[in-house]
C-alpha cells in the first residue's frame, strides 16, 4: 500500500468585473474530488476558458506545500478573457486519504 493524502477542492466565481459573455454567474462553482473527479452541479456549466485557467493550479492545491510557498499563500485565479474579469477562488474542502496504487 502507497498511502497519500490530497486535499478535494471547490472553484467559486467570486467576482466579475466587466460583462459575463460565457454565462456564468458570481457563486457558480465546480468541485474536485477523489483526485480527479471534476463535479460541476446540475443544471450548471463552467466555461472551458474559465476551467483552463485554474486547471494547471489544481494538482498543486490538492497537496501540502510548503508554508512559504506562494501557492500555499495565493487562492485567486483570473479568467483569461480581459471582458469579463472573472475571478475564481480555490478553496481546500476536505483532505481525503488514497492508495496511490489504485490511481494511474
Amino acid at each position: 500500500m502507497n498511502i497519500f493524502e490530497l486535499y478535494d477542492l471547490r472553484v467559486t466565481v467570486v467576482s466579475i468585473e466587466g460583462r459575463s459573455v460565457c454565462g456564468m454567474a458570481v457563486g457558480d462553482t465546480f468541485e474536485l474530488t477523489e483526485s480527479s473527479r471534476l463535479r460541476i452541479p446540475p443544471g450548471k456549466h463552467f466555461c472551458i476558458y474559465a476551467l483552463s485557467a485554474v486547471l494547471p493550479l489544481l494538482a498543486a492545491k490538492q497537496r501540502e506545500l510548503a508554508a512559504g510557498d506562494w501557492l500555499e499563500r495565493d487562492s485567486l485565479v483570473a479568467c483569461p478573457d480581459p471582458d469579463e474579469r472573472l475571478i475564481m477562488k480555490i478553496e481546500r474542502i476536505a483532505k481525503r486519504t488514497m492508495d496511490s496504487d489504485d490511481l494511474t
